[in-house]
């Protein structure tokens, strides 16, 4: 099955076509347009630019993937309809909308959310799709915008077992990089500083993680480490010369580093997301175990999650995505779309019009973008 994925939820603009079968997903061509230089001098993404931006890059992304490929169309469109910004959702949608009617094409709408769950089987040696032994799956999908906690007992059913009360992982990430004078995006900075530096120098708290549910807060973390900072003073121009970075002027060593200050507290966030999901393990005892969204990317979270899967759920498999596929992009929306496509019966959702094509697929004339669409409740 031939497959188009558009992404467009944020500061992404990306277009991917996929051949998927139940024993093989293979990119024949993907394109993506990063934002980031745009958006650094902010500090953060604008909804109002990301927009724009996302309007200019679609249709050149679309054309390209098309003439790498000579595939005369697809025989499915696959969007990301939410959640997400919805400056960024509109320009997805009614690209999938025109191109579904041009084409006579039928398009199936992705939660955003689910494309991060089945991120992981990507150019990966995994089963695709998972065999029923292989439920139930628990997914940790942290990112910029999401911390959650999904639970699937088969294909296409999710509910959603915690998740955060007020920041995302991600987002906590980029607001304390941004106080160090780190340029946006700030999370994997903090993570290269953190390498060199001490993670017991600083004793952040751990909010909620004694909680008897799964759910996180990053807030109050966020908090601490702006006092720790205006208390002492520390700035991004303070480091150990003796790991310093090209193009940073360092000072002589202090009692504790920027470094010291970055692995304390990511030291902090992967022990919030690895406790809460290890509890969620230790409930539903599932068969497979998925890390997926930007922060899925931290080589610390990535290692420490997967050796306590090992230590404390032997029998469980437990799968990350490709660094690449770690960010959004549109391969994992095409991915997504197939196991509802295949069979022909994508449920539609409440804020969808009822009515349906004969395929079972969204109609295009009823394909709306929802910003704060939750994949479960």
């Amino acid at each position: 099955m031939i497959i188009l994925g558009i992404e467009s939820s944020c500061d992404d603009t990306s277009v991917a076509l996929l051949d998927i079968t139940d024993k093989e997903i293979k990119i024949l061509a993907e394109r993506t347009a990063s934002q980031i230089e745009i958006h650094k001098k902010y500090g953060g993404v604008v909804p109002e630019i990301a927009g724009r931006l996302h309007a200019e890059k679609i249709t050149p992304l679309i054309e390209t993937v098309h003439e790498l490929t000579q595939i005369k169309k697809p025989d499915v469109i696959a969007v990301t309809s939410g959640p997400g910004l919805i400056t960024g959702l509109l320009v997805g949608i009614e690209s999938a909308k025109t191109l579904s009617y041009l084409w006579n094409v039928p398009i199936v709408s992705v939660n955003h959310i689910e494309g991060h769950i089945y991120s992981p089987f990507i150019n990966n040696d995994t089963i695709f799709p998972l065999p029923t032994s292989h439920f139930p799956l628990l997914a940790l999908i942290a990112s910029g915008g999401h911390s959650e906690i999904i639970l699937s007992t088969e294909e296409r059913k999710y509910e959603r077992v915690g998740g955060t009360k007020d920041d995302a992982a991600g987002e906590c990430f980029d607001k304390v990089a941004k106080l160090l004078g780190f340029d946006y995006p700030g999370g994997p900075k903090i993570s290269k500083f953190a390498e060199t530096g001490d993670p017991q120098a600083i004793k952040f708290p751990r909010p909620m993680i004694d909680s008897d549910n799964f759910d996180f807060s990053f807030s109050g973390l966020k908090t601490s480490a702006l006092y720790w900072l205006r208390d002492h003073k520390l700035s991004a121009m303070k480091i150990n010369p003796i790991n310093l970075i090209a193009g940073i002027f360092g000072v002589q060593k202090e009692e504790v580093t920027i470094n010291d200050f970055c692995a304390s507290f990511e030291q902090a966030i992967v022990d919030l997301l690895v406790s809460k999901t290890l509890k969620a393990v230790k409930k539903y005892q599932p068969k497979t175990v998925i890390l997926g969204g930007g922060v899925s990317a931290n080589k610390k979270l990535r290692e420490t999650l997967g050796s306590e899967i090992k230590l404390q759920s032997p029998n469980s498999l437990f799968l990350i995505p490709f660094s690449l596929y770690s960010m959004d992009n549109a391969a994992m929306i095409a991915v997504a779309a197939y196991t509802h496509a295949k069979n022909k019966n994508f449920t539609q959702h409440h804020f969808f019009s009822s009515k349906k094509s004969s395929a079972g697929f969204t109609n295009w004339k009823n394909l709306q973008a929802n910003p704060n669409w939750k994949i479960a409740h």
